[in-house]
């Protein structure tokens, strides 16, 4: 993913087609590790291929992925206990005092 940032900021930075060289010096400045091997294999798959047109393609296949997520979870079932260690645990705590300070968070 960070060979893709670094190519697309450089090709917004105004170079048409970055080599592996813009690619590293990009990554270095933001002193991330690259792996050649991999750097290689990103432009291997990129090349003679528009970048509008993969991004655009891309954008084709996420739109058919659901977006829902899963149902929550029920809460789990209180624990049973003995009466007398039910009361002492379900007394309410009273709340701290805040500290005052001298500036309001809207102001």
């Amino acid at each position: 993913m960070k060979y893709v940032a670094a190519y697309l900021l450089a090709q917004l930075a105004g170079k048409e087609s970055p080599s592996e060289a813009d690619v590293k010096s990009i990554l270095a400045g933001a002193a991330a590790e690259v792996d050649d091997s991999k750097l290689s294999a990103f432009f291997k798959e990129i090349e003679g291929k528009d970048v509008a047109a993969l991004i655009e393609e891309g954008n084709k296949k996420l739109a058919s992925v659901p977006a829902a997520g899963a149902a929550p979870a029920g809460g789990a079932a209180a624990a049973g206990g003995d009466a007398a260690g039910g009361a002492a645990a379900a007394a309410p705590e009273e709340e701290e005092e805040e500290a005052e300070m001298d500036f309001d968070l809207f102001d």
